[in-house]
This record gives C-alpha cells, structure tokens and sequence, in this order.
C-alpha cells in the first residue's frame, strides 16, 4: 500500500475507506474519489470476483415487483418440495432462515408491495443511461449493449400467474410490448416452440462482461488517485469511535460496508445487525456459443435468464437460500443447462459453472445510508438480485449524503 496520506485531520489513513470491491463498492468508491475524497479500497478477494462475477448482466429498471409479492407465501410449500422451482430452502438451514422468513411473509401485502416497487422506480431511474456514462466515461463503452429485455411464457396462462408484477410495472410507468409467436421470432428466431407469448421491455439493457466492467471501473478509480488495498478486514468499536483492523490497521473519517454478504458478519461485529440473508444463484456459461440471443431473454416460467456475453452465452438464475458456505447442489447447474437447450436447441461445446450469495433483504429493498448508533458507518447492502442496476444510484446517494459531512469536519 501507498505511504498513508493526509486526510481530515493528518492522522487517518483517507477521509473514506470502502469495503468490497463488487461492483457496489467499486462504484461507491469511483465517485467519491471523482469527488474531490481521498478513498481507501479494500477487498479481501480480487475486485469483482464475488457475485459481480456471476450475474446475469442485466440493467433491470422495470425490476420493480419485489420478491415477496402477495401469493408467495400460499406458492412457498410447493415451490420447496419441487426440486426444479425456481426457489429452494435446505431444511438444514431453516432455524437460521426463520427469522428472515418471517419478516418476508410480513412483506407479503399488497400495500408492501406497492411501497417497495414505489422506492425501487426511484432508485433505478435513469439507471441504463448513468450505466452508459459510466461505461463511457471508464473507456468501456462496448460492454452496454442496448437491445431491450424479452419476457418468454409457454402460454397465456402462464402469463397470467405473473399479471400481478406486470400490472404493478405499468402502475409506475413501465412500458412494455406483448407478442404472439410470430413477433417472438422477429427478435429471437432460436427460441424453441416451448414458447407461444412475449413481452418485451424496449429500454433496457445488458451488462456483456460485468466482471471486466468491475475491473475496469476499479482501474479507473486508481488512476485517478485512489488506492486499493488487497486485505481481510474486521470491524470493531471502541465506545463511539469505528475500527478497522486487517492485516494492518486502517483508519477513516468514515467507512462504507458495501461487502454483500460477508457484511452481515462485520456489522455484527460492531452490533449492528441488518435482515441479510444468502440467496444462492447459479450459472452456467456456454464458452463456444454465440449469436444465441440478441439480448437478455428472460424464460419467465424457469426463472432464468439467457445471457449473450463476451464470453459465450450465460445462463442465470435460481433461489437457493442455504448456508453461503454449503457445498453447490449439482442439479441445480444442470436444470439450467437443460432449460437453455429447451429454449434454443443443441448448445455444443465447453460449460463453465458459478454459484454466489446474493445478499438480499426481506423486503427487496437494498439498506443504503448513515448508521444511526456508528455515526462513522455507512451501508450499501441488500442489493440482493439487482446490485448492478442499482450500483450507480446507491454510489450516488452515499456520496450526496457522506461528503457535505467530510467538508463540514475540515
């Protein structure tokens, strides 16, 4: 690491330290540092490894149904007993998820639901646009590709068990197109005869290489003068002052978790405690395909996205809430596998396989802001399953709150 330089008052190592460099982190520390703040980085793993590595790309602003949609609760007992659902719990893990559980149930209402998609228009507006600034602005303006998002059922009926989500997006402005057959194979002529009904979302867009996009914006974020710190980090509180403690200490006039799911741990550390939970998703990634999919193909009834990437075709999805250090369950890669060639036919060649936490709340709705009782702590967590849309607008908001404190301490 750099010689410790100057901060608020000479004896801290930045004015910020950001933990985690997943894509929420790296953003949070970008735009504080083009800010005018002296930033300290720090990620235990190399930056953009954890589940900014493996989603499925996509800029989701009409993701506004949050999981917890009135019905789920009545659907859970089937979902868990069929191994293929979109969603599993491991009986194992239950009395640690319970909790979690019950405040999800909680959410569950209309009137939640209403208020949940309400906070998520507002934090994913303007999110495909700020995503191709940014692009632009790191010198990475060909990993957005602008081509929409396209909804895939087997039929009207399944439609219907999603009319509900689709119903509560045109509620907050959403605009969508729905298509027969014919239209689906205007835009997607590999999608097998599974498929008879469509909606297309025009205004959204993909992330082609989120790792490379993690890794460049942290590039970008050293060569204007930050600094990244390879380290294992603790927190730990000495009345009302914060500490950060890894290999070496580190200090800051405020520090920002923005870690996914080892933040639970850390806070804890400090007692402060967060509905964090492990939602575990899985890929596979077909290296020797191109061309499948012109766009983010959503298979609506599977829960699963088809992905075109630089590297191949990336297929995404799953609920798994189990322990995040359980071993991954197998079949669930190879359900996915199965799904894309239902959807596209013969998919040749080599396959690789991810499996992450995503950490999410119960109300789908990612804690970003100050710690009440830790006036020094920040948080950007609970991204759950839309970090990369929200990363942006959450680095936004810290920095629109944190830095009029860092010019009124000087």
């Amino acid at each position: 690491m750099a010689e410790p330089r100057s901060a608020l008052d000479g004896a801290a190592d930045a004015d910020v330290i950001v933990i985690g460099a997943g894509i929420i982190g790296a953003c949070i520390a970008y735009t504080l540092r083009r800010r005018g703040a002296d930033v300290l980085l720090i990620e235990a793993d190399e930056p953009g490894r954890g589940c900014s590595y493996g989603n499925s790309g996509a800029l989701s602003t009409a993701s506004l149904a949050p999981l917890a949609m009135p019905g789920i609760v009545s659907a859970l007992p089937r979902m868990l007993l069929d191994p293929d659902a979109p969603l599993k719990l491991d009986p194992a893990y239950l009395p640690r998820a319970l909790p979690w559980l019950l405040q999800f149930a909680a959410s569950a209402t209309r009137a939640r639901a209403e208020r949940a998609a309400h906070a998520l228009q507002a934090l994913h507006a303007g999110a495909v646009e700020a995503h191709v600034a940014l692009a632009r602005e790191i010198g990475a303006p060909e990993l957005i590709l602008q081509r929409g998002q396209l909804h895939l059922y087997p039929d009207e009926t399944a439609f219907g068990k999603d009319r509900a989500a689709w119903e509560l997006r045109a509620r907050h402005g959403v605009r969508y197109q729905l298509l027969e057959r014919n239209g689906i194979l205007e835009l997607e002529p590999r999608i097998g005869a599974r498929y008879r009904c469509g909606v297309l979302i025009p205004d959204q867009a993909t992330v082609v290489n989120p790792f490379r996009y993690v890794r460049r914006l942290v590039a970008a974020f050293v060569q204007d003068g930050g600094r990244l710190v390879r380290d294992r980090v603790r927190l730990r509180r000495d009345r009302a002052a914060l500490h950060c403690d890894g290999v070496q200490r580190y200090s800051a006039a405020h520090i920002v978790v923005a870690a996914g799911i080892e933040s639970r741990a850390l806070l804890h550390n400090v007692d402060v405690r967060v509905p964090l939970i492990s939602q575990r998703g899985y890929h596979v990634m077909f290296r020797d395909v191109a061309n499948a999919v012109s766009r983010s193909v959503v298979l609506a009834d599977r829960k699963v996205f088809l992905t075109p990437m630089e590297e191949g075709l990336r297929v995404g999805g799953t609920v798994e809430i189990a322990a995040p250090s359980r071993a991954p369950d197998e079949r669930r890669w190879d359900r996915l596998a199965d799904f894309a060639r239902e959807a596209l036919g013969d998919l040749p060649g080599r396959i690789d396989r991810w499996m992450g936490n995503r950490p999410c709340t119960p109300t789908s709705l990612p804690i970003i802001g100050g710690c009440e009782s830790l006036p020094s702590l920040w948080l950007a967590i609970g991204h759950g399953h839309l970090g990369l849309t929200q990363s942006v607008a959450t680095a936004q908001r810290i920095a629109e709150d944190l830095l009029p404190l860092r010019q009124s301490a000087r």
